[in-house]
């Protein structure tokens, strides 16, 4: 997408208006500290600056939208992700095979059935889990502190990795460490460790 590598199209306008208002910010602060008489700006000037940044939120939130759902209109399909066709995680020694799409900005994991989750993970204490990973606009990476797990993905290409999952129940963070555009600081996920432990057979 237009926003991976720098910036350009709306997100250099909306860098350019931001630079602007604040030189104009720091210009008004100056002349007012060095203005002999006082100086009061006009209620229409006012009103004006608010419909001005009230317009600027709007017009960022729409690209934002149309951004995002210009993602979500290209979501692959879960068998795309899997890694080997016809996987069995039983019979390889995992509990649990996760795939995950990692997109700009945010992560969607599917599980055996195929059902989909927005940036959240359900497993089980102590589960050992498969997490086959793609990414297909540019470099991500896969990073879950608490099991000190890291890797890099590459567009077009299936990462394979596995975690046992924290004995301790709650809310354990993934990130991306890869700077991958804009939004990569909320590029960010949760493995939700519930229920009951795993029973060791």
């Amino acid at each position: 997408m237009q926003y991976a590598l720098g910036l350009s199209g709306d997100a250099a306008i909306m860098f350019a208006i931001t630079v602007a208002l604040g030189v104009a910010g720091i210009l008004a602060l100056a002349m007012a500290l060095a203005w002999p008489k006082r100086w009061r700006l006009r209620y229409r000037m006012e009103i004006g600056f608010v419909v001005l940044l009230l317009g600027l939120v709007i017009y960022a939130d729409v690209n934002s939208s149309r951004t995002y759902q210009a993602y979500e209109a290209n979501l692959p399909e879960p068998a795309a992700l899997s890694g080997t066709k016809g996987f069995d995680a039983k019979r390889a020694g995992f509990d649990r095979a996760v795939r995950v799409y990692a997109f700009q900005w945010g992560f969607i994991f599917f599980d055996e059935s195929g059902k989909a989750s927005r940036n959240a993970v359900k497993v089980a204490p102590g589960e050992k889990v498969l997490f086959n990973i793609m990414s297909n606009d540019v470099i991500h990476g896969f990073n879950i502190p608490a099991a000190q797990l890291t890797t890099e993905l590459e567009p077009g290409g299936v990462s394979s990795i596995w975690i046992r999952a924290p004995d301790t129940p709650g809310k354990y963070l993934i990130q991306c460490l890869n700077y991958c555009g804009l939004g990569h600081a909320q590029m960010k996920a949760w493995l939700v460790v519930e229920g009951a432990a795993r029973q060791e057979g």
